[in-house]
């Protein structure tokens, strides 16, 4: 058995954010484990430019900003494990890994922090008839083959969903060669970040269809293309609306999932919206010293922000280690509740007595409101009102909370955050 004050899951943005602020807040004793041969995670094959721009002032690609961050790990002496597989992670914080050199091994940890990242959604869960062909990819994994393993997936691509990674991988396609036919996106709105939209699809003249999906997939061996059909307000195809389009290649970029099974493995309890643990003001989940961060808490939409929350998911860890963070029911704990077009919040609840001096949540809301105001209530008392041009869900929101502005109501139950259309 390996004894260590902190094992943190996942060596990508947010495992090494946590790690290097854990070691900066005193604590020498951390592993990290990583499945993949080196530390970055999905950074390594985001090639384009656009990170870093909030943590480090200036715009690097991907392997840039995530080589800032293994640097760090490195200089400050920080121990990983690379082509390591968890297993499984027992509620008393006992982790089960193996890779080659070593087998199976065990540690029991102090602090667990959670930092697995997310998955792509599978094209099972689409539904879309037609024979199951070659030339059907994620995004992610057209990706991957394109930056790294250097093979181009296909010439003539429709793309369907319009998440960051569709539209990147639309662009990238573009670049490569390849003729971008259009982007189908079943919702009334992009699921991605507005600049990209600009920066991927405008800029190169590829149309974005929304409101649209994919209803038939044509070819037994190889696809030969795929018939396109709007949609109504429930999402079902309108009949006499289809359109075909010939390709060779259909990228599927239509969700990102939180890798969450071993969470669940060892009891974290799971918001439904998110699919990811649900955590207080520290991101603690349900188990003691069990902390969450990045994507596999809920999906961002900067890496700059799965940063910042690891550094706040690692400071918090150490304290917990340390001490700090005692007993979970402590003093007044106040619930945070979406309502009216915010789908989720995180945290979902804060322990005031150990709310640091401000406390930043993060939402996203289910449509696009225009004109609006972001409005919280302190049990039914308005008490912040953020005036918004636009609010979208492909753009995580978030507003701030001060310890001394809790404090003003020693018997608040409930912060309740909507958006309310003028």
């Amino acid at each position: 058995m390996i004894y260590c004050d902190i094992v943190i899951i996942g060596g990508g943005p947010a495992g090494l954010a946590a790690a290097i602020s854990a070691k900066k807040n005193g604590i020498d004793s951390i592993l990290i484990l990583e499945r993949d041969k080196e530390l970055g995670g999905i950074l390594n094959q985001c090639i384009h430019n656009g990170f870093g721009l909030h943590t480090f002032k200036e715009e690097l690609t991907g392997p840039e900003y995530a080589d800032r961050y293994i640097e760090q790990v490195k200089d400050l002496g920080i121990d990983y494990k690379l082509n390591t597989m968890v297993m499984e992670i027992s509620s008393e914080k006992i982790v089960t890994a193996m890779n080659r050199v070593e087998g199976l091994f065990e540690i029991q940890a102090k602090a667990v922090i959670l930092a697995m990242g997310c998955r792509e959604r599978p094209r099972g869960a689409l539904n879309i008839p037609g024979y199951r062909p070659a030339g059907i990819y994620s995004a992610g994994t057209a990706q991957r083959l394109v930056n790294i393993e250097g093979f181009m997936p296909g010439r003539e691509i429709v793309i369907l969903g319009s998440g960051d990674i569709g539209l990147i991988m639309a662009r990238r396609m573009t670049l490569e060669g390849a003729r971008v036919k259009l982007v189908a996106e079943l919702m009334p709105y992009s699921g991605g970040l507005k600049r990209n939209i600009v920066q991927c699809l405008n800029d190169y003249d590829i149309p974005l269809k929304l409101s649209h999906t994919v209803v038939d997939i044509k070819g037994r061996e190889r696809v030969e293309g795929v018939t396109i059909a709007e949609v109504d307000d429930k999402g079902k195809p309108i009949q006499g609306t289809e359109e075909f389009y010939s390709c060779d290649t259909l990228l599927l970029s239509v969700g990102l999932i939180p890798e969450n099974e071993l969470s669940r493995g060892m009891g974290v309890d799971i918001n439904p919206v998110t699919s990811g643990p649900r955590v207080n003001e520290s991101l603690e989940t349900n188990i003691d010293g069990v902390f969450a961060c990045g994507n596999v808490l809920h999906v961002h939409d900067l890496v700059d922000y799965v940063s910042e929350e690891a550094a706040a998911a690692g400071k918090n860890a150490a304290d917990y280690v340390k001490g700090v963070i005692l007993e979970k029911d402590a003093g007044q704990e106040v619930i945070l509740k979406p309502d009216s077009g915010v789908r989720y919040t995180v945290p979902e609840k804060i322990r005031v007595s150990h709310m640091k001096e401000n406390l930043t949540v993060r939402f996203r809301v289910g449509s696009v409101y225009k004109n609006c105001y972001i409005r919280v209530d302190f049990d039914g008392e308005s008490v912040i009102n953020k005036r918004r041009q636009i609010v979208a869900p492909g753009e995580m929101e978030d507003i701030k909370l001060t310890r001394d502005q809790l404090l003003q109501y020693p018997d608040l139950k409930t912060i309740t955050l909507r958006i309310e259309e003028v």
